[in-house]
């Protein structure tokens, strides 16, 4: 492991060059408040820190660029960066953002948990069931009920059903 001071990782150079990038982008951002008028602008103290992310993300991407890269080529950025369980994550990510306007947010929320713990769990599905019943059902009560947050309707008449509680609870009169 000595050896890893003495060489660049796995997609270090592309994530600092990255880095670089958006730092300079966002002092053009922090420039673009009040331009380098005065100390007391509403754009200095932005522009100082945005500055000081520049500099500091240029010299991690010149340290970087000296440093050999390591041996292992793409094996060793799939293993280190992008193992099996990341990647399929990502995938369950995706799907819930596609599903989550057309299912609603209950049932796609339920869902991704289910599946999600379901992978996490190796194979437990009623854990998985449990575990995603009880969070679906505490997110809603909170966000919902609670902080009233509009969320996707989609196949569940949530709109309808909460408005039967009410009546149900007397809260129409």
């Amino acid at each position: 492991m000595h050896d890893d001071i003495h060489t660049r990782r796995p997609g270090e150079l592309a994530f600092n060059a990255v880095l670089l990038a958006f730092s300079l982008f966002m002092f053009w951002q922090a420039y673009n408040i009040s331009g380098f008028s005065a100390l007391s602008s509403a754009g200095a103290f932005p522009m100082a820190m945005t500055a000081i992310m520049s500099l500091t993300a240029a010299i991690a991407l010149l340290r970087s660029w000296r440093l050999p890269s390591a041996q292992g080529g793409f094996a060793l950025f799939r293993k280190e960066i992008l193992p099996s369980a990341v990647v399929v994550f990502s995938l369950f990510i995706f799907a819930y953002s596609v599903l989550l306007e057309s299912l609603g947010f209950v049932l796609a929320s339920f869902l991704f948990l289910m599946v999600s713990t379901w992978f996490l769990e190796g194979g437990r599905l009623k854990r998985a069931l449990l575990l995603s019943l009880v969070s679906i059902v505490c997110v809603y009560i909170v966000f919902r009920v609670i902080f009233q947050v509009v969320l996707p309707e989609g196949v569940i008449p949530e709109r309808s059903i909460m408005a039967g509680i009410v009546a149900l609870l007397g809260g129409g009169n």
